[in-house]
This record gives C-alpha cells, sequence and structure tokens, in this order.
C-alpha cells in the first residue's frame, strides 16, 4: 500500500506509437504477476499489459515500446467488427443473414427471404437499427436458452432458479452456487448443438459444480456432440464478439 501511495495512482492505459500508428495498451497491475506480459484479446481486440506490484511505469512503457511490432502485427490479424446496420451479414444459429432495412417508423425485426437469401429484416428510423437488431437476438437467445434448459430440467430432474443473459467476453455461461444460470446471448450467432451443449454443461453444474470425471460423465449423458460443440468454440468462439 505504502508503494502505491508514492507512486500514486497508476493510468489505465498508455499510449505508444509504433511505425507511425498511435497505439493503446490497457494497465492491469497485479499483486501475484511475476513480470511483464502483453496480450491482445480475440474477443475485444485490447491490448492489455500485466505489471508486477513493483515494476515502475517507466519500465512498463520500454517494454511497450520495444514490442510494438508484436503488437501491430497481432492487431492486423484481428477480423474487423461488424455492426449492426443495413447491409451487413450476421449469422443466426450459424447461418449467415443480411441485415435488409426497411425505412419505416413503425415495425417488427423479423427472419425473411429475399432472392432465396437469409435475411433479417428491420423496420424502423436508420438510427434505431443496431439497437433493434440487438434486442431481437437477444429476444431470440432467451427463447432457445428457455426451450434448451426445459428439456435438460426435464432429463435431470431438477432445473435452475433463473436464466440471465449477458454479454460476457470470458466465459459463455456460469452456474452460481445458488442454482442461477448465465450465459451469453451472442450463444445464438452459434450453430444450435453449441447452444445446447453450453445449456446441457451448465446444467450439469447444478448436480456436480466441478469439472470432475463424474460431471464431464453427466454432461456426456446428457448431451451427444460434446466434443463437436468444444471444438467449434475453440475455432470460432471467439469470433462471435466481431458482432454489434
Amino acid at each position: 500500500m505504502r508503494l502505491a501511495l508514492l507512486r500514486g495512482a497508476d493510468p489505465d492505459h498508455l499510449d505508444i506509437v509504433h511505425a507511425g500508428e498511435a497505439l493503446r495498451v490497457l494497465l492491469r497491475r497485479r499483486p501475484t504477476a511475476r513480470r511483464l506480459t502483453l496480450r491482445v484479446s480475440s474477443a475485444t481486440g485490447d491490448v492489455v499489459m500485466t505489471l508486477p506490484t513493483r515494476t515502475s511505469l517507466a519500465v512498463a512503457k520500454t517494454f511497450a515500446v520495444s514490442h510494438g511490432g508484436w503488437i501491430a502485427a497481432r492487431l492486423a490479424r484481428m477480423p474487423e467488427r461488424v455492426l449492426f446496420a443495413a447491409d451487413a451479414v450476421v449469422p443466426v444459429r450459424g447461418v449467415p443473414h443480411r441485415i435488409a432495412h426497411r425505412a419505416s417508423r413503425s415495425g417488427v425485426t423479423r427472419f425473411d427471404t429475399l432472392s432465396e437469401e437469409p435475411v433479417l429484416s428491420v423496420a424502423c428510423d436508420a438510427p434505431h437499427i443496431a439497437r433493434r437488431v440487438g434486442d431481437f437476438l437477444q429476444r431470440e437467445a432467451r427463447a432457445d436458452l428457455t426451450e434448451a434448459v426445459a428439456r435438460y430440467t426435464e432429463k435431470l430432474g431438477q432445473g435452475p432458479k433463473r436464466i440471465t443473459l449477458r454479454d460476457t467476453r470470458s466465459r459463455w455461461g456460469s452456474c452460481t452456487a445458488r442454482g442461477e444460470l448465465n450465459f451469453s446471448w451472442r450463444l445464438i450467432l452459434a450453430p444450435p448443438l453449441v447452444l445446447d451443449y453450453l445449456v446441457a454443461h451448465e446444467m450439469g453444474h447444478l448436480r456436480e459444480m466441478n469439472h470432475s470425471t463424474r460431471f464431464w460423465t453427466l454432461v456426456g449423458s446428457l448431451c451427444p456432440h460434446v466434443e463437436e460443440a468444444e471444438r467449434w468454440l475453440k475455432r470460432n468462439g471467439a469470433s462471435l464478439h466481431r458482432y454489434g
């Protein structure tokens, strides 16, 4: 604590320049850190540096500058973000849908087909497209999750106390000690077997709050496509954060 007082509060980021490009590096000081580390979040594209307690900001900035080429290269490989806007293509249940804007003050957001192309049809003023699409996808996610939870409740013989939708970055689902399930609404973007598996996984924690052999045996008995869903998430999960 005395060191922190003498040093003053850390800024939340450092700005560095590499090859004429400005790069922002977020700072996270951790007492358990043994050395300086850098990572680029595959979910957000944020560049994050973790610092040990005693490392000075001057040393941290020198370290960041020396790794400017690595940071720039990692950022260059990041997939571009896809905003919820007219003509953008967004996966819904694993199937690409084009957002078709219909200029209208009132209307519904719905699935449609134009020239055999799957479409997400949005009727609203243009500035509200993103909100309308986001709200619609969250409603669809809740419907699919609720249906899957009901199905696995019947199989398991017990169900959750509550289901909550979030936009989590580090995990797709979680189960609390109180028996409440939390899921990322972005699962609606993935193929249905992925959402189905995540529900089975978290429902399994209602009985086994661990990742023991007994837990995985239980999940395997509930869900027939555990390995396929895990492989899909490992290959494609981070890309779901591109949207919106």
